[in-house]
């Protein structure tokens, strides 16, 4: 049997039933919201890794390195984070798709014409 002195729903002060429910609630769009956070950090952070790769590939200004990471994504139908996560483990995999390769090549041409 449930001792009401030791429910927090019986004890004084304690929120109602509820207000509790909200509280859980409110915990969990929270924890959610700091899960999307940690993963918007990741990405870029693998985004801008991504962008130092192919600024150092390519020999092109830092302001270019993201237009051409957006280029390379929009030309293969490919997520930006794929595409930077893509190129960061060429650096040590020496492998890289032949569609991002040419698409990158094409990009990297266009950004040392401008």
């Amino acid at each position: 049997m449930l001792d009401p002195q030791n429910d927090p729903a019986v004890r004084v002060g304690a929120p109602p039933l509820r207000g509790r429910e909200d509280l859980l609630h409110k915990i969990s769009e929270l924890q959610n919201e700091i899960g999307q956070l940690h993963n918007a950090v990741v990405s870029h952070a693998v985004v801008d890794q991504a962008i130092g790769v192919v600024i150092a590939v390519g020999g092109i200004r830092p302001d270019q390195g993201f237009d051409v990471l957006r280029h390379v994504s929009q030309t293969t139908n490919v997520k930006l984070r794929h595409i930077a996560e893509q190129i960061v483990t060429w650096t040590y995999s020496k492998s890289l798709p032949d569609e991002i390769r040419h698409a990158l090549d094409a990009a990297l041409s266009t950004a040392r014409s401008a």
